[in-house]
C-alpha cells in the first residue's frame, strides 16, 4: 500500500471515531508525512527514513511535542499493520527513535493518554498479555477479577463476575465486541475448559505483565492505572458519571468514583472548557 492511501484510511478512521482535537492532530502530522513520502510504500519505509523525517519535522519543538508527533506516527503504522493484518515491522520501533522522542517525564502519571494506552496494547505481541491489558483498560476490570476469569463467565459482550469485591451476588462487566471475540478465540485455541482459569498467573506475574508492557514506552505502569484510565477516559468522553460509577467501575457510591478519577490541572481544565464551547 502506498503512503497516501494508508494515510487516507487512517484519517478516515479517526474522523469517524476520535475526538475533534485528536483528528486534527492526526491530519496535521500525517499530512506532512504524506507530503514527504507520497511515492513510497508504507511497508518499505525504514527506521532511518522515519528518524530523518521526525528530526526535521520536530526541530525546535518542546520534548512533549516531539513525543506526541512521534506517537501519532507510531500509532499510524500500528493501525495499518493491525487493520490490514500486515507483517512488516513498525519502523518507529527503533531504540534511537524511542530515546530521542521519549516522553518529557518518565515515571508515575495520574492518567495515561489514549494514544499511549493504544500503543501499549497494540505493540504487545503475546495474545494472553494483550487480553489482560485490554480487559483492564477497556473493561475497567480489577486485576484480581481478570485472574479469576473462566470461559463460563463469558456471555457475549458481558462478563459475569461471581462473588465480586462489592459483596453482591454477582456483577456484570461490559467489554467491546472485538475483545469478546478475541477472548473466545483464545479460549478455543488454547483448549481452556469451561471452569478453568483463562489466565493462570499469580498476582505478581500479572503485575509483571503490565509493568513490562509499560516499560517498553518508558511508562511506569500498574494494573490499577489501566482501570483508572478506563473510567477517566469514559468520563472525559461524555459518559455520565452514574454510568462510569455503576457500570464501568461498579462502585456502590458516586463519591468513591469522584475520588477515583484523575486529577485535572489548570491547563487541562482550560483546554476542556475551551473544547466545550468552541
Amino acid at each position: 500500500m502506498k503512503v497516501p492511501q494508508a494515510v487516507d484510511a487512517c484519517l478516515e478512521y479517526h474522523q469517524a471515531n476520535s475526538e475533534k482535537n485528536t483528528a486534527i492532530t492526526y491530519r496535521f502530522v500525517l499530512g506532512r508525512f504524506r507530503n514527504e513520502f507520497e511515492k513510497a510504500r508504507v511497508d518499505k519505509l525504514t527506521s532511518e527514513e522515519i528518524f530523518s523525517f521526525l528530526a526535521g519535522f520536530t526541530e525546535g519543538k518542546k520534548q512533549s511535542t516531539k513525543y506526541t508527533w512521534c506517537a501519532v506516527l507510531r500509532a499510524f503504522f500500528n493501525h495499518i499493520i493491525y487493520r490490514y493484518q500486515s507483517s512488516f515491522q513498525n519502523p518507529c520501533d527503533n531504540r534511537i527513535i524511542r530515546h530521542v522522542f521519549r516522553p518529557p517525564r518518565i515515571g508515575a502519571i495520574d492518567i495515561i493518554d489514549r494514544e499511549t494506552v493504544d500503543e501499549i496494547i497494540y505493540t504487545t505481541k503475546l495474545m494472553r498479555d494483550r487480553l489482560i491489558l485490554e480487559l483492564l483498560a477497556r473493561g475497567g476490570m480489577r486485576i484480581g477479577e481478570v485472574l479469576k476469569l473462566t470461559p463460563a463467565d463469558i456471555d457475549g459482550i458481558k462478563i459475569i463476575l461471581l462473588q465480586p469485591k462489592s459483596g453482591w451476588e454477582k456483577e456484570v462487566v461490559f467489554i467491546p465486541k472485538r475483545i469478546s471475540e478475541r477472548l473466545r478465540n483464545y479460549v478455543r485455541d488454547d483448549g481452556i475448559r469451561s471452569h478453568e482459569n483463562i489466565f493462570p498467573l499469580t498476582y505478581g506475574g500479572a503485575r509483571h505483565v503490565v509493568k513490562r508492557a509499560g516499560k517498553r514506552l518508558g511508562v511506569r505502569l500498574r494494573p490499577h492505572d489501566l482501570r483508572r484510565y478506563a473510567a477517566t477516559y469514559a468520563s472525559r468522553s461524555g459518559v455520565p458519571l452514574e454510568v462510569v460509577s455503576k457500570v464501568i467501575l461498579r462502585h456502590k457510591n458516586l463519591s468513591t468514583t469522584q475520588r477515583y478519577l484523575g486529577k485535572v490541572s489548570e491547563a487541562k481544565a482550560a483546554r476542556w472548557i475551551d473544547r466545550i464551547y468552541e
